[in-house]
């Protein structure tokens, strides 16, 4: 594998920067104390990095241009089938509240240009592009078509069979596959909770995690028995595992914080026929990360927010040369509109590229290569698995946006293990080594505005905390 794979390395800095404080509950003090304790906040261990700097760096000169983006039109729509079935059990309870429902757009609401072609990067490319993908969903090769085009379908079905898909993404050209207005369908609380979205999540940590059934984690609501025994128990499993299987289990304990964050501060707080309103649910917040509530949990959880964080911040530092390329384009068909997203877009990603405590991967992880390659595999399965769980939740507002989120994170792993792909890109023309459609470029960004919404959230939440007391 190479460079490719020398950022599971990078993890084992992230791993031991949040590998501090696994202790117990919090001494007593105010909420905001306990939820932003040492635990979550100075030096991350023995690195440079700290949660303030993270803090600073995201809140005041990222999040704002960063929302700015997602709120454009190529953004703001993404295509997902919500109708395929779960692969894994049929007794789903369908979530019956409004709040879980997902509007669809109508086909007058969605800009032509994104309409037209999935993959459409620039308008001159659309003719090529759609006949590929024609071609390929005739399984063929149609010697009718121009030589240019019969290699371009070869590179890109050996790219669709690559093996550097973390995702099982949805077939977009199925007939139930509809775009969806990211912006009208905001992540929100919705009332979806309880055994069957336990259920999900239990799946997830305790069949995908690389965790053997005798060990159960701390406060799992299906599991029996729990007690400080069953915590260090965890723990020391845990702090066993190889660096890459650990920082697995923290990616999902990243995620599942960050979502529960989104829920904790866009929680419904009073509904009358007139209107809903919806705000910051502080009681909702403790009861999911404060340290003595949860037994000295959340600031795990949390910490493993920032985990993520870093993760995918790094994913977008290296994917740079891919948007740079001048046959990119956020294409819409508004040129206007289309070359100021790009500017702001690449505007971000140097913004990203200036952040000065990114992982050094290189300097890391040295193994047998066949052991790295499977373990590679492993990671990938295991997490493609995680995808195709998100077919399985019973609300459908909580499955567009859990699709959406490990797509993101799964384009993002990509990324990663891409290095040397992306760095041997052509300057100009199709890339067909390294190559990302606008499903992927769309979850990759929106999956990350949500978890750095999630870091902003933490801010707005220690204020109000502070204030209350």
């Amino acid at each position: 594998m190479g460079r490719g794979w020398g950022f599971l390395g990078g993890l084992l800095g992230a791993v031991w920067l949040l590998a501090s404080g696994q202790g117990g509950q919090q001494a007593p003090g105010t909420a905001a104390q306990r939820c932003f304790c040492q635990q979550v906040s100075g030096y991350l261990d023995d690195c440079t990095c700290d949660v303030e700097t993270i803090d600073k760096f995201n809140n005041y000169r990222l999040f704002p241009r960063l929302q700015k983006l997602l709120e454009s039109d190529y953004f703001r729509y993404y295509k997902v089938n919500l109708k395929r079935p779960c692969p894994f059990w049929n007794d789903i309870s369908q979530c019956g509240r409004r709040d879980c429902a997902v509007r669809p757009c109508q086909s007058d609401e969605v800009p032509d240009g994104i309409k037209s072609a999935s993959y459409k990067y620039s308008e001159e490319a659309n003719n090529l592009i759609e006949e590929c993908e024609q071609a390929e969903r005739l399984g063929a090769v149609d010697e009718s078509l121009s030589e240019e085009t019969q290699k371009a379908v070869l590179q890109w079905t050996k790219h669709d069979d690559s093996e550097d898909n973390f995702c099982e993404a949805d077939d977009i050209h199925s007939p139930d596959a509809e775009y969806v207005d990211l912006l009208l369908n905001p992540e929100r609380y919705t009332g979806y909770k309880g055994p069957d979205a336990w259920k999900i999540w239990n799946v997830i940590y305790e069949e995908n995690c690389f965790k053997p059934q005798t060990i159960k984690r701390p406060l799992n609501p299906l599991a029996s028995g729990q007690g400080k025994s069953k915590e260090n128990t965890f723990y020391s499993w845990l702090e066993g595992l190889c660096v890459e299987k650990r920082a697995f289990y923290r990616l999902i304990s990243g995620l599942h914080a960050s979502i529960n964050v989104h829920l904790s501060a866009r929680y419904l707080l009073q509904e009358t026929w007139l209107e809903k309103k919806w705000g910051h649910n502080i009681t909702e917040f403790q009861q999911r990360f404060d340290g003595i509530l949860t037994e000295g949990e959340g600031p795990r959880r949390l910490k493993n927010l920032y985990f993520l964080y870093l993760i995918e911040l790094r994913a977008l530092s290296k994917v740079l040369p891919f948007f740079e390329r001048p046959d990119f384009q956020l294409f819409t068909g508004n040129k206007i509109q289309d070359a100021e997203n790009k500017m702001l877009l690449l505007e971000i990603l140097h913004e990203i590229k200036s952040f000065p405590l990114h992982f050094d991967e290189n300097s890391f992880f040295a193994g047998d290569k066949k052991e790295a390659q499977k373990l590679k595999e492993d990671f990938r399965l295991h997490f493609r698995n995680i995808s195709r769980i998100m077919d399985c939740v019973g609300c459908f507002k909580c499955r567009l946006w859990g699709k959406l989120q490990t797509q993101g994170l799964g384009t993002a792993l990509k990324i990663l293990f891409s290095e040397k792909l992306i760095a041997n890109m052509p300057e100009s023309g199709p890339s067909y080594e390294f190559h990302l459609t606008r499903q992927e470029i769309v979850s990759l960004f929106n999956a990350f505005g949500r978890i750095s919404t999630s870091v902003k959230e933490l801010e707005n939440f220690r204020n109000l905390l502070q204030n209350i007391h």
